[in-house]
């Protein structure tokens, strides 16, 4: 009779009858057998592009930063658009990792490490646009406080650009260890798997000596605990950091107080927007869709409409602030966005990020695998966008009529973006091909309370 008073269990994380064994066979399964041709013409192209970008980085560096579309009005644009959009790509690995870690969500076993490997690879990208952009790239070293007997100048910490340079890389290193440590486990399951010696080797090395005993596992949750804890902050800091690029400067549309918090919350909404996009083809073409399931995808849509829809409040708040500070350049500045020459770009981003994650609201849409993948696209095009509004339509109309301007890329600006795209799909599916996309023993941790096979037992059926 107990049983009419339970509450109702929630729909299984993973499904079909799996056991703990067929939990390995499936994880391990895109390791040890060949890429198939998919991956292979997927992976020629996004060489060819990387490879394309990588020479027009050589071209710009050997020739100037003049070969870019920049002017003398518009001195910052799809370098510092691109850096933006990038970081905040990264910034759902953290959260997904992190927070959701602390929470005790387990809906994040199956997803996680696709998404801190998301991070890591979209931080590599984002950090290389300040380097292209010095110029002067072999003398990077100048933004680190070292002694000035190296012959550089003490470096400026007063710029919000050297603070990006301490923000990213402190992100990078603790996304890098967090991913690290939980991929250990799964790099000794594979290394016990191993037939070739050479295979045995290089994954005996990768798991630093991993041996499951219960002393391994009782650190492995400790440090996965304290990283997680280290990380959270990150998630707020990284980005309002990268915000302060903007905010701390005088420039009529750039100088405002609600940066911060809607550049993380804009952050958030383009991580999981690509988390979503890899995940959707990745659940497909890796045969894992027992593992990223429908619940999976309409939860992180969920997320999705949120944030979205803190995104569209903090655009009406900067629309609103604008009209009331009774500041006239402030005014304009907004004015110009959304009916100036850039209008397109502007209402690009309004339709993107606010208007379509409201689909979401709809269960039969959410829960729809091609709709949520659309969504995911238009999500971070629409982000693209916004970037590029808040940069190029608060520059080119300054207070000087005589030095308005128009930007245009030129073929090298839209080369080195594209390169990095290129970049990005060729460490993802390195990594898709070499490493566990799922993190098997945390998937193990929840298949008696959260599996299908599980439940039909307990359920007596």
């Amino acid at each position: 009779m107990a049983s009419h008073y339970e509450a109702p269990i929630r729909r299984p994380l993973v499904t079909g009858d799996k056991s703990y064994h067929d939990v390995t066979i499936d994880v391990a399964h895109p390791v040890e057998s060949k890429p198939n041709r998919q991956w292979w013409i997927v992976f020629g192209i996004s060489l060819t592009v990387f490879l394309w970008g990588l020479g027009l980085i050589i071209y710009t560096i050997s020739t100037g930063v003049g070969v870019w579309g920049l002017n003398k009005t518009v001195g910052w644009a799809w370098d510092i658009t691109n850096f933006v959009w990038w970081v905040g790509i990264g910034h759902a690995g953290t959260l997904i990792s992190a927070v959701l870690l602390l929470f005790r969500q387990k809906w994040r076993m199956g997803i996680n490490r696709s998404a801190e490997a998301m991070t890591i690879f979209s931080v590599i990208q984002a950090g290389l646009f300040p380097i292209i952009h010095m110029g002067r790239p072999w003398l990077a070293y100048w933004m680190l406080p070292i002694p000035n007997t190296f012959g550089s100048l003490w470096v400026n910490f007063n710029s919000p650009l050297l603070w990006d340079v301490f923000a990213i890389s402190t992100y990078l290193s603790v996304s890098l260890v967090f991913w690290w440590t939980g991929l250990l486990p799964d790099f000794a399951m594979i290394r016990d798997r191993a037939v070739k010696p050479f295979q045995k080797k290089i994954y005996s090395l990768l798991s630093f000596g991993w041996s499951g005993r219960a002393k391994d596992w009782q650190r492995f949750e400790e440090v996965s605990l304290v990283l997680a804890g280290l990380a959270t902050p990150l998630v707020l800091s990284v980005h309002t950091i990268v915000s302060f690029d903007f905010a701390t400067s005088v420039i009529p549309g750039w100088h405002t107080t609600i940066f911060p918090p809607y550049f993380v919350a804009g952050a958030i909404f383009s991580g999981f927007a690509m988390v979503q996009t890899l995940l959707i083809v990745m659940r497909k073409v890796s045969n894992l869709e027992d593992y990223i399931t429908v619940q999976h995808i309409e939860l992180m849509n969920i997320v999705i409409m949120i944030t979205g829809s803190i995104v569209g409040v903090a655009y009406i708040t900067e629309l609103f602030i604008a009209w009331y500070s009774g500041v006239e350049y402030e005014q304009y500045a907004f004015l110009n966005r959304a009916t100036g020459p850039y209008w397109w770009a502007y209402w690009a981003m309004m339709s993107c990020n606010v208007f379509s994650p409201q689909f979401m609201w709809f269960k039969k849409l959410r829960t729809s695998i091609i709709f949520s993948f659309v969504i995911s696209i238009v999500v971070n095009i629409g982000m693209w966008f916004e970037r590029f509004v808040i940069i190029v339509t608060s520059l080119h109309r300054d207070y000087l009529p005589s030095s308005w301007t128009m930007f245009s890329p030129t073929f090298v600006d839209i080369g080195i973006f594209m390169g990095t795209i290129g970049f990005f799909f060729v460490l993802f599916l390195l990594y898709a091909k070499y490493f566990p996309v799922i993190a098997q023993a945390e998937v193990k941790t929840i298949l008696k309370s959260s599996g299908e096979k599980y439940k039909k037992l307990r359920d007596g059926k």
